[in-house]
């Protein structure tokens, strides 16, 4: 900066009329005019010169303040940009110069465009993660059976692209394993159903005792019941209506083989056994493919007890009637062959038996055919004898009657 001292030369007509030295000229020919003492002259001009050099370092202050801030920026900048270069995992950015050239503007003006665009590549690479990691602690709070009320937290120090793809397969396989949960509740469900169809119950109870919202076909609440403790739920009410259904199929094989069994021995009519025609079927079979709505009823299978109850009590009277005409027949025997009635204590017990219901009509019928086999043998044995006999007590009435007579004409005739 030039010195403010008064120069001889007169104020030059070429001078703007703002500069400094204009300005001294114009001072210069005021104080003359005035008659202001050098010394005086000399103390302002200082001052001028002080106030001047302030001026002066301020602004040069100033600059080099702003110079200190770019180069701050800059390195900001550089900074920033190979952060998320790292968050990113990338080696370089196309839009990054290579080698930074020019005044410090023109470097910040040239790295801003390639800063701005990183940052927008993070912040899109950002909501890709939040969104993965969103879906994946939605899927997995609904395995678990636990509301979502985590917080997603994003490790922005790591947004490269081999994370984010470890994100999307954890994200395929969970949706894989939510998609099986959801295909297994169904086949439960179907189970559930094809079962309570079978026995009569309402599949709609069975279920809202499990849970709830199985009842509800809606997709966000099918979606909430995937979880461990619902499937285990599941999986323990179908095994106990299989045990049901096996124990019903177990009864009914049963009952069917009884209803078969005195169906034959009574020799029941077609025309009788039409309305149980059906329920014999389902007792033939082994699976639960042939087994009809409602054929594995409580109401069903008591239709069928009641049946083979009745056909007991009748097969039981049957029995009683076979018992006495055997029992006759036998009477027959021993009373032509002049037999003692045998076996009363066994024909008892066989009463006794038929009583109770514990007889099998074909052992009934042996039984008492052996019976009556060993009478008519021993009948027949006892037969020679008896003519015999027979043949004897008719000789000895013969000569009794020859006796008689003989002594009849023995007698004199005045006795006549």
């Amino acid at each position: 900066m030039g010195s403010l001292r008064m120069t001889g030369k007169a104020p030059c007509a070429a001078l703007p009329e703002s500069s400094c030295a204009y300005l001294l000229q114009e001072l210069k020919m005021i104080w003359d005019e005035v008659g202001q003492e050098e010394n005086e002259r000399e103390r302002i001009l200082e001052e001028l010169e002080q106030e001047c050099q302030e001026v002066y370092r301020r602004k040069v202050n100033s600059a080099n303040m702003s110079r200190i801030q770019l180069h701050q920026a800059l390195a900001e900048s550089e900074a920033e940009f190979t952060n998320l270069l790292l968050s990113l995992g990338e080696r370089s950015s196309p839009g990054r110069p290579e080698k930074m050239t020019g005044t410090l503007k023109e470097q910040l003006n040239s790295i801003t465009p390639a800063l701005q665009e990183m940052q927008m590549r993070k912040d899109a690479r950002l909501k890709q993660f939040i969104e993965v990691q969103t879906e994946i602690q939605r899927i997995a709070s609904e395995i678990a059976g636990r509301p979502e009320n985590e917080a997603i937290t994003v490790n922005q120090e790591d947004l490269s692209v081999k994370k984010l793809e470890e994100h999307q397969s954890e994200l395929q396989r969970i949706k894989r394993e939510k998609s099986d949960r959801l295909c297994k509740v169904e086949e439960y469900k179907v189970l559930i159903h094809n079962y309570a169809k079978i026995m009569g119950m309402d599949p709609s109870k069975i279920l809202s005792n499990v849970h709830t919202s199985l009842l509800d076909e809606a997709n966000d609440q099918q979606t909430k019941n995937i979880s461990d403790d619902i499937l285990n739920k599941l999986n323990t009410m179908v095994q106990q209506l299989k045990e049901e259904k096996n124990q019903r199929m177990d009864k009914l094989h049963s009952l069917g083989k009884s209803l078969t069994k005195l169906w034959n021995i009574l020799d029941t009519t077609l025309e009788e056994r039409r309305p149980y025609g059906e329920i014999k079927i389902y007792s033939m079979t082994s699976g639960s493919s042939m087994l009809g709505p409602g054929s594995l009823t409580l109401e069903t299978i008591k239709q069928i007890e009641s049946e083979v109850q009745r056909l007991d009590h009748l097969k039981e009277s049957k029995m009683k009637e076979l018992f006495m005409i055997k029992q006759t027949e036998i009477k027959e025997i021993c009373k032509k062959s002049h037999m003692d009635m045998p076996y009363q204590t066994e024909m008892h017990k066989i009463m006794d038996v038929i009583m109770s219901g514990d007889v099998d009509h074909d052992d009934l019928l042996k039984t008492m055919d052996e019976y009556i086999y060993k009478v008519k043998e021993e009948a027949t044995s006892r037969k020679e004898i008896m003519d015999k006999v027979e043949k004897w007590m008719a000789s000895c009435d013969e000569e009794r009657w020859l006796e008689e007579y003989s002594r009849v004409l023995c007698l004199p005739a005045d006795h006549t």
